[in-house]
């Protein structure tokens, strides 16, 4: 009789239920209402250069933190094409992006493959070196590489713009990871069937690595498209201007006086597109493919 009393009420289960429904329901909400803040703070001065792009200089002027222009204009676009250099920026900045990243994606995953997979005498030491170019700040190297690229005789030419940049430690750092993550067994079949280390990176271990591949083009693409200090220490002709320079030219006022600001924000507008375009293509390839990573790690 005294166990019976004593259990607890059949109806104090669902209650404890709802309750912690209610917590988990009430938590859930204030992580979304955190992230959907933090989400504005983050794109409202994407909207303040997208609003600024289609005003006018006055409107632009009298109100720059608004984001609805009054009346909307494509005078600051039009201008762009057709009274500043932003197609040859346009151009060379395609080009030298384009052949960093290609070359960013083959020559740090052949080294990253080597450091992975090859056995020789200073590869422990090799790896640390690469590891603490990753801990230098990129503003120390400005003055060096200025002073190389002049001794090479490739400075203020397309291949002082690209040379340097075709290899980074992060990706080589990113591909020996991903290398490390795969089976040798795989390689070992291959050597068995008679291919060369080249061959067993090229045809057997490489397009394994898609996940990783895909994450140093997306950086690559983004870090080479960005790219201002290089540019900035390799090259003085202004047909040899990137996006990044030219668009630094517009800021420091080489059009003249006054704020011009939807002729600087459409400019800023225009270059901002193409890596938007780029991860929102691959993102659903970047989120799979960091998490074939995290699965085979």
């Amino acid at each position: 009789m005294t166990a019976l009393t004593d259990r607890p009420p059949v109806a104090a289960a669902p209650a404890r239920r709802a309750r912690r429904e209610a917590r988990t329901l009430a938590s859930r909400f204030l992580g979304y209402a955190v992230l959907i803040f933090f989400g504005l703070v983050f794109l409202y001065p994407f909207v303040i250069q997208l609003g600024n792009s289609f005003k006018t200089e006055p409107d632009a002027a009298a109100n720059p933190l608004s984001p609805i222009p009054d009346p909307v204009t494509f005078a600051g676009i039009e201008r762009i094409f057709a009274g500043t250099n932003f197609p040859l920026w346009l151009g060379n900045s395609l080009l030298v992006t384009v052949l960093v990243t290609l070359g960013r994606v083959f020559f740090d995953s052949l080294a990253g493959y080597a450091l992975a997979r090859l056995r020789f005498k200073g590869r422990s030491g090799l790896f640390a070196a690469v590891i603490a170019v990753m801990a230098v700040p990129g503003v120390v190297l400005l003055i060096p590489k200025f002073l190389v690229l002049n001794q090479l005789g490739i400075y203020n030419s397309y291949a002082g713009l690209v040379v340097p940049l075709l290899a980074d430690a992060a990706g080589v750092f990113i591909m020996k990871q991903f290398f490390e993550s795969i089976p040798v067994s795989v390689e070992e079949a291959a050597r068995i069937d008679g291919a060369g280390v080249f061959r067993t990176y090229w045809s057997v271990v490489l397009p394994m690595a898609r996940p990783a591949l895909i994450t140093l083009t997306i950086l690559s693409f983004q870090g080479s498209w960005n790219e201002f200090p290089h540019s900035l220490v390799s090259v003085q002709d202004p047909d040899l201007f990137t996006l990044p320079r030219g668009l630094a030219d517009l800021v420091s006022g080489s059009l003249g006086k006054g704020t011009q600001y939807p002729l600087k924000l459409g400019a800023a507008l225009l270059a901002t597109i193409p890596v938007a375009v780029l991860f929102v293509i691959f993102q659903r390839y970047f989120v799979r493919g960091a998490n074939e990573g995290a699965d085979k790690g």
